[in-house]
């Protein structure tokens, strides 16, 4: 075994005992290793234990209100009050007490049973399995409790109904989770892009055990390998990293030859400074691996050596603001798009809506909804009006678009053709906040740089459009894309909604 495979070994011994530092530089590692060593999954770790915790409460207040009808909810309503129930009973029982007791037994069991840990990955029955011991041994330790304390009015039977809608509750999330993963990695709407490094016997295994297990949510794009470029899975060579991570949109790099320390460093530099996730599979992986005391990506050990910090949290907020604001627009605006449609219609004849298929996040296409502020067969003439073209760069823009209708200068003039694009962020192709998505064919003109402003999902407005929406320079419009990406917050979002019902009131639109 080679120095570097004992270092990792030993060291994999502190990442199963907690040992090596969270999102620090660990001064031990040797030069290849040295960049935020981190065991996988705490984030994800912690969120599904917050989720646990909010659904065993759940349950058990469904359970309680099961068990003692409308008189049980007026008790729960009526806890925290200053005063008695209008119907003059008293509740002594330690309800929150025990309610607080329960839910640190759940979680406690669920780690015994080693569902937190982002270990194998389990079948929907293996799973399940270990929840219905983990909510059954928890159940049993508060009845036990409760029978040995003699606390009086806590019904056991309300006790048992609680532990299984809770086996219901946490087996049918993850069950639900899981679904919507594999859909939507197998519809190409989601999933992280993932580049191996080392095309020989395990990077082979390791592409075809996530190609099969869509639910761990990974798409593996293709090989770097210098030794095997016959193979036309093999998009290049390590040097070749900055052009792939950009062409392919990639989040992950899993790394197979951990001997060949060079490869390993270049990778690392390369992952750190592109905020890419990078993690490294043992050369001891075989089936004697399987059972070594490693952090598993379903059945492979793994060492993550750079992790992509994905503020989770932050984005879950942004997609429920954007859901409820497209939802809220597309109902009390919808007298103004029915007027909108007719005007159109009278005005020129052909279609309301303009269907136009854009690129969004990661390169994936979708058809993006305006409505039509040109004539019917405007795509026709783009080319033969590309001379006059007033931005510089793969953006095309006119300020007196030959091709306008009389309504659609008035509809461009406020943005009301955008309109129909809350449809859109409804759907999740857009959000209302990021870069503008562009048309196939100045997609087609971008430079390798370029690509960096498809990392996110792309939005009806933006930092451009508040700052700078008349300039022509497609750099600029870069530049500004790519510090909205880099310092992007929620806060940022609602300065730049904030900033955006002024600019289109004051009719710039072009």
């Amino acid at each position: 075994m080679s120095q570097a495979n004992r270092f990792v070994l030993k060291h994999a011994l502190e990442v199963f005992t907690g040992g090596w530092p969270w999102g620090r530089e660990s001064k031990d590692l040797p030069a290849p290793y040295r960049l935020h060593a981190a065991p996988l999954g705490g984030r994800r770790r912690r969120g599904d234990m917050l989720a646990d915790a909010v659904f065993v409460c759940m349950s058990a207040i469904t359970a309680y209100c099961l068990g003692h009808g409308l008189q049980g909810m007026a008790r729960l309503l009526w806890i925290g009050a200053s005063g008695p129930p209008a119907s003059g009973f008293q509740v002594q029982e330690p309800y929150g007490a025990l309610l607080l007791v329960y839910v640190t037994l759940v979680l406690f069991a669920n780690e015994s049973q080693e569902v937190y840990r982002a270990a194998r990955v389990r079948t929907n029955m293996d799973e399940t399995l270990a929840i219905l011991k983990a909510v059954a041994l928890a159940t049993l330790v508060l009845a036990a409790f409760i029978f040995l304390s003699g606390a009086k009015g806590v019904s056991l039977s309300v006790v048992f109904l609680s532990g299984l809608l809770n086996v219901t509750s946490l087996a049918a999330w993850r069950i639900w989770r899981r679904g919507v993963i594999t859909r939507r990695v197998s519809n190409e709407k989601g999933g992280r892009n993932a580049l191996i490094v080392g095309v020989g016997q395990t990077g082979q295994e390791l592409a075809r055990y996530l190609s099969g297990r869509k639910d761990l949510g990974y798409v593996v794009k293709g090989f770097l390998d210098g030794n095997h470029p016959i193979d036309r899975r093999v998009l290049g060579h390590i040097e070749d990293l900055p052009r792939i991570v950009r062409s392919e949109f990639v989040d992950d790099i899993f790394i197979t030859v951990p001997s060949e320390q060079g490869a390993v460093r270049a990778v690392s530099l390369e992952a750190r400074g592109n905020r890419l996730g990078v993690k490294l599979v043992p050369e001891f992986y075989d089936e004697l691996g399987r059972q070594a005391p490693l952090e598993y990506l379903g059945d492979f050990p793994m060492i993550e050596l750079c992790r992509k910090s994905i503020p989770r949290f932050s984005l879950l907020a942004k997609r429920a603001v954007d859901v409820m604001v497209a939802t809220a627009g597309l109902v009390l605006l919808s007298p103004l798009l029915a007027v909108t449609a007719v005007a159109i219609k009278l005005d020129d004849p052909g279609p309301a809506l303009y269907r136009a298929v854009r690129i969004g996040k990661k390169g994936r296409k979708f058809v993006c909804y305006k409505f039509r502020s040109m004539v019917s067969d405007a795509d026709c003439h783009k080319e033969d009006l590309r001379h006059l073209n007033e931005r510089s760069g793969p953006f095309f823009k006119i300020s007196n678009d030959p091709r306008q209708t009389r309504v659609g200068k008035f509809l461009r003039k406020f943005s009301v053709d955008e309109l129909p694009q809350f449809w859109n962020v409804f759907k999740g192709d857009m959000s209302l906040v990021g870069p503008r998505p562009h048309p196939i064919d100045d997609f087609e003109k971008y430079q390798m740089e370029h690509l960096r402003r498809l990392d996110v999902t792309p939005g009806i407005t933006g930092l451009w459009q508040v700052v700078a929406r008349r300039d022509p320079s497609f750099e600029r419009n870069m530049r500004l894309d790519l510090e909205y990406i880099e310092n992007w917050n929620f806060w940022l979002d609602l300065k730049i909604l904030l900033k955006t019902v002024p600019t289109v009131l004051s009719g710039t639109g072009e």
